[in-house]
């Protein structure tokens, strides 16, 4: 290990990292609206399976390679193989991607708070969110209006998202976590409550829980399950490999690794609770089903929650400012997560230091993303890169470390075992390497060509060409390139 190389406080440092990492935006902004469009109950199952037979086991193997190394994804996969070093700059640009259009969304959570004062939405939230916030433009191609009610927001997010990553592993990510994780589980748990407590619940209730067997034919729904564990998880994409590298040599993997994954999915079974309580209140309300009380569903949790919030009367905007306000504490946790793994890379490549790591890639993505998500464009994009970058670029990148590991190094299968079983107290064995060699890579190679089948053809939603070769596809030419480029760079 590196003895300039940061360490988490202790193991409990690290779980709530993860976790921190695991629960924010992505359980209670993407799993609603992921559920929602892949039919509800008929999402539930193939999430599940997801979890099981993809999720934990590369769970394990993330903590595996990042505790053996002490490096980011392209220093721990090098050390298996020399040109998987790819792989790992594959993963540092598809986190590089993700943080332009997360703190895009963070910008939405915190808007909501100043919203909550006098509940802004009124009696319409999904036209006050779509419409008078964000200003879409109906426009087939890119528009360079400017929102300032969009700029102000999210040029502060990335301020405090950089001050919290110069603070460094544990006074900053670690901090960070501890203080606001705590606050974000007891004020969702009571909306919630709130929520199934509304009239026309139940009805939410039984579209978020009964399965749709025909849906579930649709090869959509598994690819999304998949791609949304690993994006919920923190998987694929060299977040945990990362986070393991800072462990101390003696930490409990598969322990950490068992409650990061029950407090992830607790937490989003808990989000689609809450969401599909409100869209059943709305249902009632407007004696429709359903599936056609909202439409587009990326926006779900600030056209739902806000309902909910209004349901509570005048105590709703007090409320309002305090879950919002959790809410966007817990997301630019996840995102501090997220631009970890391209600036812990390039103090392994290049040897920065982390104040000059942190101002270029955070000073630069930031660019990037105010200039992008302070537009009239800001759904449509995130809409888009979400889609592109989780259902190619994160599957992708999980499927080819599973491949490199399992198929072409099946020594480093039982290394990894011994690794984790030698510090682990519960055990992994043949369960796991069958589903790592056989299950898992089956499933993803699959959806993927499917995937990839009906992008190339019928390309993806009602968006224009362009929008979609430039942001879309555009994403991951980027992700090749810098994975291409970055590797010929020498090693400092």
């Amino acid at each position: 290990m590196s003895e300039n190389r940061e360490n988490w406080s202790a193991r409990s440092g690290f779980i709530i990292a993860a976790i921190g990492s695991a629960v924010g935006l992505g359980n209670i902004w993407r799993f609603p609206y992921v559920a929602y469009e892949n039919g509800g109950g008929a999402f539930l199952i193939p999430y599940l399976l997801a979890l099981l037979t993809a999720g934990l086991p590369l769970l394990f193997l993330d903590y595996a390679t990042g505790h053996r190394s002490h490096g980011a994804p392209p220093k721990a996969y090098k050390q298996l193989m020399k040109p998987a070093e790819a792989l790992g700059w594959w993963q540092v640009c598809v986190c590089l991607v993700i943080a332009t259009y997360y703190a895009g969304v963070l910008t939405w959570a915190l808007s909501f708070i100043y919203f909550s004062v006098g509940q802004t939405w009124g009696s319409n939230p999904e036209q006050f969110f779509f419409k008078t916030y964000l200003q879409t433009t109906d426009a087939a191609t890119f528009q360079w209006q400017f929102v300032g009610e969009l700029f102000y927001p999210l040029a502060l997010i990335w301020v405090a998202v950089m001050l919290i990553l110069y603070g460094g592993v544990k006074k900053g990510v670690e901090l960070a976590n501890k203080i606001f994780m705590p606050l974000l589980v007891i004020l969702f748990t009571i909306l919630v409550i709130q929520a199934v407590r509304l009239p026309g619940a139940a009805q939410g209730l039984n579209a978020f829980f009964t399965p749709n067997w025909e849906a579930m034919m649709d090869y959509k729904v598994w690819l999304a399950a998949y791609g949304h564990i690993f994006f919920s998880l923190s998987v694929g994409f060299g977040i945990m490999v990362t986070y393991a590298s800072y462990l101390k040599p003696k930490t409990n993997l598969t322990g950490a690794g068992l409650i990061v994954g029950l407090a992830n999915s607790s937490f989003e079974l808990l989000a689609g609770i809450g969401v599909f309580s409100a869209l059943g209140f709305m249902a009632h309300s407007a004696g429709a089903d359903v599936k056609d009380v909202v439409s587009g569903g990326i926006g779900l949790a600030f056209i739902a929650f806000p309902k909910i919030i209004s349901s509570l009367g005048s105590a709703g905007s007090v409320f309002g400012i305090l879950f919002f306000g959790s809410l966007l504490f817990a997301g630019i946790t996840s995102m501090v997560s997220i631009l970890e793994v391209p600036i812990s890379a390039l103090q392994d490549k290049l040897k920065w230091g982390r104040k000059k790591a942190v101002t270029l890639v955070g000073g630069g993505i930031g660019f990037i993303s105010i200039l992008l998500f302070s537009s009239v464009n800001a759904i449509k994009l995130v809409d888009i890169i979400d889609h592109f970058i989780n259902n190619l670029g994160i599957v992708t990148g999980a499927l080819v470390s599973i491949v490199m590991v399992s198929w072409f190094g099946r020594s480093l299968m039982r290394e990894f075992r011994d690794h984790i079983n030698a510090i682990s107290t519960i055990q992994l064995g043949r369960t796991w390497e069958f589903t790592l060699t056989v299950v898992t890579p089956v499933v993803l190679l699959s959806t993927l060509v499917l995937a990839l089948n009906a992008l190339i053809s019928k390309g993806y939603g009602d968006y224009s060409q362009s929008l979609q070769v430039f942001f879309g596809w555009g994403c991951i030419v980027f992700c090749a390139l810098g994975a291409l480029v970055m590797t010929k760079i020498k090693d400092r």
